[in-house]
């Protein structure tokens, strides 16, 4: 795409430290091929096909290396050595610190592996970071404490309650794409409803993946008060990703106008549909992230056009979705940097925007956005 080199708009991204509303911790130990590699794909390392060469893993080696002190196209064998000799918490701090991140939110309810605690995350980057609760994890550890089915629904309550008023916390997030998908039945469970599903949760045990509690827990959501996260499009083999288009959503979303903001989170390949629904709904929003790394600088700009083609510029928002390896911190970061401001200097020197609408529209997306949904701190109001 034109407009993707050096330029007033790309200085001024640049010089922006963002706020990434959504995404997790980074290992807290250093890791063999393998394990590096499995944290690379949201699928798997299968024998003979090495996540080093796929898009990512390229993106990899020519932003990430030189932050090791390796030239660009680093050597796959090369950069995990280098990665190994400096040691986990030099990796984590170099490009932890690369992303220019001032805020990060971080979702506390996956961690398959040890990693950062989101104070440890803030500590690692020079940054402030705050807390999202997932609410999966919250119901779980209802049922998990023995509670019976007919006080289900008011301990689940309860419980949401309470983690949102723990220091730090700004969100709460859902998975429901991952463990029911969106095509739910919009309206609120009844009491009923919810205590013979919770009943036979219990005696089935495992996740929560039973859609009557599952509409239970986002209908709970909109109560809490707090901005709700909701997972849409690009996961892992887990997501069944034609009930992970938002668009699903429609129905419920038109019953939950005028409660809280709803933010789609990462959408790919439904930016469109995420795009279309933040147009028409006041209170849903949308970011692009997980993609951007998967994607590369060189990708990330026609991935944000197409969210961008419709969507109200108070209303696309930043993340990476960073997870266990510090690298896509830095390289969501990068991506999303260099994808905005080449499409963005592409409208200017079209005339189709002034460089000041670019780097107001560059501010909003990349950290205003953010503050002003989260309440985070503003040192400069003129600027939000």
């Amino acid at each position: 795409m034109a407009g993707t080199g050096p330029g007033p708009v790309r200085e001024a991204l640049d010089a922006l430290p963002l706020v990434d509303h959504h995404c997790h911790g980074a290992v807290t130990a250093d890791l063999d091929r393998a394990e590096f590699e499995s944290l690379l794909t949201e699928g798997a390392a299968w024998p003979g096909v090495s996540p080093f060469d796929s898009p990512v893993g390229l993106a990899l080696r020519r932003h990430c290396a030189p932050l090791l002190g390796l030239e660009r196209h680093a050597p796959a064998d090369d950069y995990l050595a280098r990665r190994a000799e400096l040691g986990w918490q030099e990796v984590n701090r170099r490009f932890l610190g690369a992303a220019r991140a001032e805020t990060f939110c971080v979702d506390t309810g996956y961690a398959p592996h040890p990693v950062t605690s989101p104070a440890d995350l803030a500590e690692a980057a020079g940054a402030t970071a705050h807390e999202v609760v997932r609410l999966e994890s919250v119901a779980e550890s209802v049922a998990a404490r023995g509670v019976a089915a007919g006080r289900y629904a008011a301990a689940f309550r309860a419980a949401a309650e309470e983690a949102v008023r723990r220091p730090g916390v700004v969100a709460v997030k859902s998975v429901a794409a991952y463990r029911t998908g969106f095509d739910l039945d919009p309206a609120r469970p009844t009491y009923a409803e919810v205590t013979r599903a919770a009943a036979l949760w219990f005696v089935r045990g495992g996740r929560l993946t039973d859609p009557v509690l599952m509409r239970h827990l986002l209908w709970t959501a909109v109560a809490l008060g707090v901005p709700l996260q909701l997972h849409a499009g690009f996961g892992d083999s887990d997501l069944r990703l034609h009930r992970a288009d938002p668009a699903l959503l429609t129905d419920w979303l038109r019953l939950t106008v005028g409660t809280v903001p709803v933010l789609l989170l990462h959408c790919w390949p439904y930016q469109r549909q995420a795009a279309y629904l933040a147009t028409v709904f006041e209170h849903v929003h949308l970011d692009v992230g997980l993609a951007l790394h998967y994607v590369g600088p060189g990708r990330a700009g026609a991935v944000l056009a197409e969210a961008m083609e419709i969507t109200p510029f108070r209303k696309l928002l930043y993340s990476s979705d960073a997870y266990g390896v510090a690298e896509f911190h830095h390289l969501g970061a990068l991506s999303f940097r260099h994808g905005l401001a080449g499409l963005l200097q592409e409208r200017v020197d079209a005339d189709d925007m002034s460089h000041a609408d670019a780097v107001r529209i560059a501010a909003w997306t990349g950290r205003d956005n953010a503050r002003r949904l989260y309440g985070l701190p503003v040192s400069d109001p003129g600027r939000d």
